[in-house]
């Protein structure tokens, strides 16, 4: 049984364009992607890390931060990240597949290798803390069997199944899968923490978390985070109006969430004009 860590990497974010490539700590010459892929390393139950990025010439630099690490690497779709995904685990005989994504600097390798155990034990086809959302976001972990990952493959047809690798597996087809949940426990149950990066304020909280703990432990942990935060909880008010992304398998639902994110911008006439043409509808 090999089992790899698979970090999805590219320079082209939409909201905050080469992320991924920014100090962290804000001072140093470590990037984002280094703390990482330097935090996924020290996972016990993995026997590969791989960088998965893509063609495009401007993430040459994601291949050069691989090699510095020493980890692998893969090149494949830009925007089709199952099969970049599917052809990056097959590539390196993978025969279970940690799902990491390269803007979760805080990513804790004991969630990792608890998943992973988990996962193994009950010969699931896929493992996730996220299913019931309680660990703080930007410690997202996802575990995915190869014959799973090769089904969703072959027969994922929707743009967001392709988009966002497992969703043919935990959403629209969750039937034909045996899904295993991890829960947090109490002491780390922490959903209104926001530690991942997508917009600037995301980086901001990100640096001040990072000066308060990284300094004096660079394997800060996942309980570390949470202490801090319940030590400063302005913490929370940096990055407050932020959205986390989600995937939406119908317009009912998108439009429902625009709604909320018009609001949070005090954009209350936009927002009632969408809900008046649902409500006519």
């Amino acid at each position: 049984m090999k089992v790899g860590a698979i970090i999805q990497a590219r320079t082209s974010s939409t909201r905050l364009p080469k992320k991924i490539l920014k100090s962290l700590p804000f001072d140093s010459d470590i990037t984002v992607l280094q703390q990482v892929i330097r935090r996924v390393l020290k996972a016990q139950s993995l026997d590969e890390v791989i960088i998965a990025t893509t063609t495009d010439s401007e993430d040459e630099e994601i291949v050069k931060i691989a090699d510095k690490e020493n980890v692998r690497w893969f090149k494949g779709s830009k925007d089709d990240v199952l099969s970049r995904y599917y052809l990056s685990a097959k590539e390196n005989n993978l025969d279970a597949i940690v799902r990491v994504t390269s803007d979760c600097p805080c990513i804790d390798w004991n969630i990792i290798d608890l998943a992973v155990e988990k996962h193994l034990n009950e010969n699931a086809d896929y493992t996730s803390n996220t299913i019931k959302r309680a660990f703080p976001h930007g410690l997202d972990v996802e575990v995915i069997s190869f014959d799973a990952l090769e089904k969703a493959y072959f027969e994922a047809k929707e743009i967001f199944e392709r988009e966002h690798v497992c969703p043919y597996i935990h959403t629209t087809n969750k039937d034909k899968f045996n899904i295993s949940s991890i829960e947090a426990p109490q002491y780390l149950t922490a959903p209104d923490i926001r530690i991942t990066l997508d917009v600037e304020e995301d980086y901001a909280l990100l640096c001040a978390v990072f000066d308060y703990l990284y300094y004096e432990n660079e394997y800060f942990e996942a309980l570390d985070i949470v202490k801090l935060f319940g030590q400063k909880p302005w913490l929370k008010l940096i990055n407050k109006k932020v959205v986390q992304k989600k995937i939406f398998t119908n317009l009912s639902d998108e439009v429902s969430e625009a709604v909320k994110v018009l609001k949070l911008q005090d954009l209350y006439n936009s927002a009632n004009f969408l809900e008046n043409i649902v409500a006519k509808e």
